[in-house]
């Protein structure tokens, strides 16, 4: 069996396809939905989604928040904005990494202090997606 996966951002269509199987970011944790999974709406939180293709390879994209539907084997992620792990560079992605942390050991007030866990937050969600290492089949 299979799921027809949309992924939808304002920008553009980031999926549109089948796949076998997805791991997707929810504010009260990660869910792996296969085919004939229960109904559910959910908040989608910032973080990974995992694809299974249909000839078992996985891919990564990032979700920075939004809202999924899984109904009749039709999962339907209306996201903020998203990236494929494929189009983030691993140097830049590392750097950025670093760059969050030193902003934040020097952050001072409140408003500093968040924004800076908040983009602490986003570069450690790109190097995980580029960085996992998908199961064995």
């Amino acid at each position: 069996m299979k799921l027809n996966l949309y992924v939808l951002t304002p920008k553009r269509i980031i999926w549109d396809c089948e796949v076998k199987e997805i791991i997707l970011s929810t504010n009260s944790g990660q869910i792996g939905v296969l085919p004939n999974h229960a109904p559910i709406n959910t908040a989608v939180d910032m973080g990974p989604l995992r694809i299974r293709l249909l000839n078992d390879q996985w891919l990564t994209a990032v979700l920075w928040s939004g809202f999924a539907r899984i109904v009749n084997n039709e999962i339907i992620i209306l996201g903020n904005d998203a990236e494929l792990g494929s189009d983030i560079d691993p140097e830049e992605a590392q750097q950025a990494l670093e760059i969050a942390e030193a902003n934040l050991s020097r952050a001072e007030g409140t408003k500093e202090l968040v924004e800076a866990k908040l983009a602490l937050r986003r570069a450690r969600i790109r190097v995980e997606a580029i960085n996992w290492i998908p199961p064995s089949n």
